[in-house]
């Protein structure tokens, strides 16, 4: 006999789908979502079929976005000589709260993680080379995550990208080694971005 009814125990399952969300966390929102009323339900459904209709990947620099380019790419107080290389989308909001950094962003999507399946073809390469043939960036600081992955696609990245006449630059490790950039604090974030070090084949 199953624990739940179906229709409780279908969104525990989904919710423990989420990132960072366990069996007990799970269960504590399914039940907070069924005692509350149908117009916070219908709410939240809402916000989440608008989230996944309206919103979409930048096709500059791969943020997601719901306005082609994004802000940061269209921003004209942007510097276009400095260009950040973050993992996910959700980085980004890390360094700007440092407020040390003003230049543009790429997004890889993702690290070179072989074990889960994610190789060179994975991080779309191609556009970020297509940026660097045809913009003047004189400086690309590589903010992937101080992580195993985070390590082996700075390095692969400074690899692949040495033809171009860019000065390539990590930030400083005054992050937690093993951490994601998003659980760091603004003070920690901006101490990185600021004592960045360069990056050598």
């Amino acid at each position: 006999m199953n624990e739940y009814a179906p229709p409780l125990g279908r969104l525990i399952e989904e919710l423990k789908r989420i990132p960072g969300v366990g069996g007990k966390s799970a269960q504590r929102m399914a039940f907070h979502l069924l005692a509350g009323n149908q117009d916070d339900a219908d709410r939240l459904a809402e916000a989440i079929r608008d989230l996944k209709k309206n919103l979409f990947h930048c096709s500059v620099c791969n943020n997601i976005t719901q306005a082609d380019p994004c802000a940061y790419c269209t921003d004209p107080n942007r510097s276009d000589e400095i260009l950040c290389v973050v993992e996910e989308p959700f980085h980004i909001a890390a360094i700007e709260k440092s407020g040390v950094y003003h230049g543009r962003y790429h997004v890889l999507l993702g690290a070179l993680a072989p074990l889960k399946g994610i190789g060179p073809e994975n991080l779309r390469l191609d556009k970020i080379e297509r940026r660097l043939k045809t913009g003047r960036f004189k400086e690309i600081i590589i903010a992937t995550n101080p992580t195993s992955e985070g390590e082996a696609t700075s390095h692969f990245l400074v690899k692949t990208l040495q033809a171009y006449n860019t000065r390539f630059t990590r930030l400083a490790m005054g992050l937690p080694v093993g951490s994601d950039i998003d659980f760091a604090d603004q003070v920690t974030v901006r101490k990185a971005v600021e004592g960045r070090t360069e990056l050598t084949d």
